[in-house]
């Protein structure tokens, strides 16, 4: 059949969009071969750029679960148990001094040691305690049992060269059948001297440790050489070198509480009166004399009544819950304050018996006596 010039022309035209089909096909299916030769979907992926919000949703949800699964436990990183017994470091005595004024009760010496040497290093932080091994043995010929003693320096020792360790030792004394009895690691550490060898293991324990929050408050109550942790925390909280070395800028409020039976026993009282001039704002200091002030009832002044007498401060100190209580001292001291803080408690509606074991949960409520 013969078509005419104008009939070709409009049949060509007729066929460009099944061609322009066609070729449209073909790249569709090349397209789609690279997609599956890639694997990717340029197309699901527009569509992902183009609504940014909804394809972050489930990431955003299953964060909070990842993040609790990953989350580093408070002093994780703590060292502990770098010397054992069987295997202890062996210190140097740098130095032994009294921490007791003229007319104070018994015997109080301050000892430090040197760690230098220490392989691997003698780490330990405010806080924690170690043992010391005296020298000799005991009636049935063996070595002598560590005695732990809490640690009255902070980690970077009293010379700020992190390679010392400082104790606060009271000498034991009883009688005993008419006789006095000296304890052993006690007696062999007051009577220490420089350039004496020691051996020393830890150290130990995590109960006593500082919160990590700079903005934290810290209630402390301690007695006689109980004050050794203590000492350790306001160093490192108002000692000026050892801000500059730690960088950690205490923001807090801190309230020691002191017991002694005089005056002349308040150890390391000077520089606690300093750091209370320097940081009025930040430093509270009040002391329990026994032999000298009297309380309401007109007995003998404890710490447990000066309790009482701040009780309301303290509770509401302890409402907040960046709040942590430390108690450091001999376990006699443990009835009073808890009898303290049942009173001072019901006062406020609440009842001390409950509350000391959520404190304790919640990480805020730290005590070691002995």
């Amino acid at each position: 059949m013969a078509y005419s010039e104008t009939k070709v022309v409009l049949g060509g035209l007729a066929h460009i969009p099944i061609i322009i089909g066609f070729f449209y096909l073909i790249r569709r299916q090349y397209s789609f071969g690279a997609m599956l030769r890639n694997g990717k979907n340029t197309l699901s992926d527009q569509i992902k750029a183009a609504a940014p919000a909804k394809a972050a949703a489930p990431a955003k949800a299953a964060a909070p679960a990842k993040a609790a699964a990953t989350a580093k436990k408070p002093h994780s990183d703590v060292p502990v148990n770098t010397y054992k017994p069987k295997a202890p470091f062996v210190g140097t005595v740098t130095e032994n001094y009294s921490v007791l004024k003229d007319g104070a009760i018994g015997k109080v010496q301050h000892i430090t040691f040197d760690l230098s040497g220490a392989d691997p290093e003698f780490k330990y932080v405010e806080g924690q305690s170690c043992g010391i091994l005296a020298a000799g043995e005991d009636a049935k010929g063996k070595p002598h049992r560590p005695r732990l003693y809490s640690i009255a320096s902070t980690r970077y020792g009293d010379n700020f060269s992190g390679n010392t360790l400082s104790l606060c030792v009271r000498q034991l004394q009883y009688e005993k059948d008419g006789e006095t009895i000296n304890g052993v690691c006690s007696t062999y550490l007051c009577n220490l001297s420089p350039g004496d060898k020691v051996k020393i293991s830890g150290p130990v324990g995590k109960e006593m440790l500082l919160p990590e929050e700079e903005d934290s408050n810290i209630i402390m109550l301690a007695t006689g050489t109980g004050i050794a942790p203590m000492r350790a925390y306001l160093r490192r909280m108002f000692e000026p070198t050892e801000i500059e070395k730690h960088q950690w800028n205490f923001r807090g409020k801190a309230w020691l509480f002191m017991g002694a039976p005089k005056t002349a026993n308040l150890l390391y009282d000077a520089d606690f009166e300093h750091y209370k001039s320097k940081f009025p704002e930040n430093l509270k200091y009040t002391k329990a004399i026994s032999r000298e002030q009297k309380n309401t009832q007109g007995g003998r002044m404890y710490i447990q009544d000066r309790v009482l007498e701040y009780a309301e401060q303290i509770f509401t100190m302890i409402e907040n819950p960046k709040t942590h209580i430390y108690l450091c001292g001999l376990k006699g001291m443990e009835p009073g304050i808890d009898e303290a803080m049942t009173t001072a408690a019901s006062a406020k509606g609440l009842d001390w018996a409950e509350l000391r074991p959520k404190l304790r949960k919640e990480g805020r409520w730290h005590a070691e006596t002995y």
